[in-house]
């Protein structure tokens, strides 16, 4: 099915608020835990991000960058944005893919009970005092159970958000196009929506509506730090690197979530399944048809998009307005070239994230791999 007519619906340039992406094939964010200790993107780092916009992709968005010295980083070897000089490491990486064609959009993260590396504090909080599920993942230097978290504060809640939007005004002082709030994933935002994990009694627990509360504040700090010119968007997810087999509670709550965070001031929402094209509840539409339906913005939707076809069909449905990519970045830098011109695509080889899901790893692979082929 790959030629130039067949896939040209991926190829035609989006607006996502004040920006216009040159095509609809993004990169999707991906944890590799290649900084140095005290969290500064490298040279190999840069090299790996300029990487996909030489391939093609119209956008890169980064692994979750933590975004203060307190609670929010999750891993050893993270990288940040919580501080001047972590800003200043990042413009020559903004800057290289920016030359490559592409735009490039930091996405900030704050992991709250999820976190396994930090170097900043001991202990962990979250919405409440509650373990979370499953063990710590070994491919980004955890082992054991996750610790229970301390129940944060009203205080730590304001730290939580400032450290937002600091974040965000440094991404924007780095040179990049934008930033993704990530909500998805089991992270902290994620956390205060979930029930049975957020067991708050204030305002910021209970119904829906007040376990979406800390992403209204957060968003509502960056748009403040960033201004009304700059790419704001939001990652949602139902499962969680912790719990795959998490679900929001039905349609009805889908639709509520959606329009509460479509209804604030953001450019796009991130959607992102194990196969988006797939129902969100066993039947009826997918996660992004939903967020497109309900949330009023433009739609990146992400999960096992690497398939041409499938990508495809989610733009021409008109379930997403961009598809972010993955383990299929990850198989080759060049998918968009590769697909607009016919090229054979290689499979994803999973042993490029173990045992460390890092650069180094990822090298070594790489190098097996050349010697293995043939010619």
């Amino acid at each position: 099915m790959r030629d130039n007519a067949q896939v040209a619906s991926l190829f035609e340039p989006v607006a996502l608020g004040p920006s216009t992406l040159p095509n609809r094939l993004a990169v999707a964010p991906m944890t590799r835990v290649s900084a140095t200790a005290d969290g500064l993107p490298t040279a190999r780092m840069a090299d790996y991000y300029a990487q996909f916009a030489h391939g093609g992709f119209g956008l890169v968005i980064t692994e979750g960058l933590y975004t203060d010295e307190a609670y929010s980083q999750g891993y050893l070897c993270q990288p940040g944005l919580a501080n001047a000089v972590q800003r200043d490491a990042w413009r020559p990486i903004v800057a290289g893919v920016q030359a490559g064609g592409g735009r490039v959009i930091a996405q900030l993260m704050h992991a709250g009970a999820l976190s396994q590396g930090n170097p900043h504090r001991t202990g962990t909080i979250g919405p409440s005092a509650v373990r979370p599920k499953g063990s710590q993942m070994t491919f980004y230097r955890g082992s054991g159970d996750y610790a229970v978290p301390a129940a944060m504060t009203q205080q730590d809640i304001d730290a939580a958000v400032a450290g937002f939007a600091q974040a965000a005004a440094r991404a924007r002082e780095a040179g990049f196009d934008g930033v993704e709030i990530h909500g998805a994933n089991g992270y902290l935002l994620d956390q205060f929506l979930s029930e049975g994990i957020n067991l708050r009694e204030d305002r910021y627990g209970g119904g829906i509506e007040g376990r979406l509360r800390l992403f209204v504040d957060v968003v509502d700090a960056v748009r403040a730090a960033v201004g009304e010119d700059y790419v704001v968007g939001v990652r949602l997810s139902q499962a969680k690197v912790n719990d795959f087999t998490h679900r929001w509670d039905g349609e009805d709550e889908a639709v509520t979530i959606f329009r509460t965070v479509g209804g604030l001031d953001v450019d796009y929402l991130h959607v992102t399944e194990y196969e988006a094209w797939q129902p969100a509840f066993g039947t009826g539409p997918s996660l992004a048809a939903l967020a497109k339906r309900h949330g009023g913005k433009p739609v990146l939707a992400n999960g096992s998009l690497h398939d041409p076809a499938q990508a495809l069909g989610m733009v021409e449905r008109g379930e997403a307005d961009v598809v972010s990519l993955g383990r299929g970045a990850l198989a080759q830098a060049d998918w968009p070239q590769r697909v607009r011109s016919g090229a054979p695509l290689a499979p994803f080889d999973p042993a490029i994230l173990s045992p460390l899901a890092d650069l180094e790893n990822a090298d070594r692979w790489r190098a097996q791999a050349d010697y293995l082929r043939p010619g």
